[in-house]
């Protein structure tokens, strides 16, 4: 029943940990099953930590999914729970002891293959996530309970670039470099008490029968709702890059803030800043088989200096 691809990315990422869990994931579904009052209704599918298994519920199409126990997937529940259907998939059950939840299903077809204005949809679905964050999910003054904040991120983000800048220097401008620090300062500090997706890109936006479009796997964080964009238009520099990648992002920035309501000069700076991040993370870790040494003259590493020279 475990898809085999998912099995082996499972054991490979995850080690005995995730062998150990994969030995207990059939007895978890047919539990849940059980306790839900589902029958199976198709082959399972998976996604990179979880599966998604296709049941019915009083002849009602669902999915089971059931994650493999990583921190990232905590908090999924409660975004959707905050969320109630708007934009995205409704949750009728959640076992948090097992990473658990029986969602809405949607239908198989991303945004991505769809041939929809990706980026106007993609803005449009950010626009009905970033909602305000209900009470219950903020922290506690403690810091205890409720969704991270991406504004708890900023001093690990600034001695990160602080950390790549001494141990690649001269590899970015420093007028791309004092941009990046600026957008930490100014922008990342202090953000609004607003509910986001916090994973938003293309293939995480499915066709659905209830509306056109609903999201999938959410993080469930509190921030800028620019953070969302720059996911997204993140995920599309592989789809841009055979073209003229810079008039590509430039063209889907503009129709995303224009569908998300989003001011555009924030979302290139939050742009600004990631560009400078991911520059550096690829020297430091590679792109696919490049690794240290070749890495400068890998073509992504290339595509993304010259975007975060261009868009400093």
């Amino acid at each position: 029943m475990i898809p085999e691809a998912f099995a082996a990315a499972t054991t490979n990422r995850e080690g005995e940990k995730g062998t150990a869990w994969l030995a207990t994931l059939p007895a978890i579904v047919d539990e849940l099953i059980q306790r839900w009052d589902c029958t199976p209704d198709g082959d399972w599918m998976h996604g990179e930590v979880g599966v998604i298994v296709p049941v019915r519920r009083s002849a009602e199409p669902l999915v089971l999914k059931v994650s493999f126990t990583h921190p990232g997937n905590v908090h999924e529940p409660d975004a959707y729970t905050a969320w109630n259907g708007r934009g995205a998939v409704h949750l009728h059950e959640r076992a948090d002891e097992h990473y658990a939840m029986l969602l809405e299903r949607a239908h198989p077809t991303t945004l991505r293959d769809s041939g929809a204005d990706v980026a106007a949809v993609g803005g449009h679905m950010s626009r009905l996530l970033s909602i305000p964050a209900p009470e219950a999910l903020h922290r506690l003054s403690d810091g205890s309970g409720g969704l991270p904040r991406l504004q708890e991120r900023a001093d690990e983000w600034a001695e990160e670039l602080q950390r790549d800048v001494a141990e690649f220097p001269g590899a970015l401008p420093d007028v791309v470099v004092d941009r990046a620090f600026g957008v930490i300062d100014e922008l990342v500090r202090e953000q609004p008490d607003v509910l986001i997706h916090g994973d938003l890109h293309h293939r995480n936006i499915l066709s659905a029968d209830r509306e056109p479009w609903l999201a999938i796997d959410p993080k469930g964080l509190i921030g800028d709702p620019a953070y969302d964009a720059v996911t997204f238009l993140k995920a599309r520099t592989l789809v841009l890059m055979n073209g003229d990648l810079l008039a590509g992002m430039t063209r889907e920035l503009a129709a995303y803030c224009e569908a998300a309501e989003l001011d555009l000069h924030r979302v290139r700076r939050w742009i600004q800043l990631e560009l400078a991040r991911t520059a550096y993370w690829v020297r430091r870790y590679g792109v696919g088989a490049v690794r240290r040494g070749d890495i400068a003259r890998d073509p992504a590493v290339l595509m993304i200096d010259e975007l975060a020279i261009n868009w400093a």
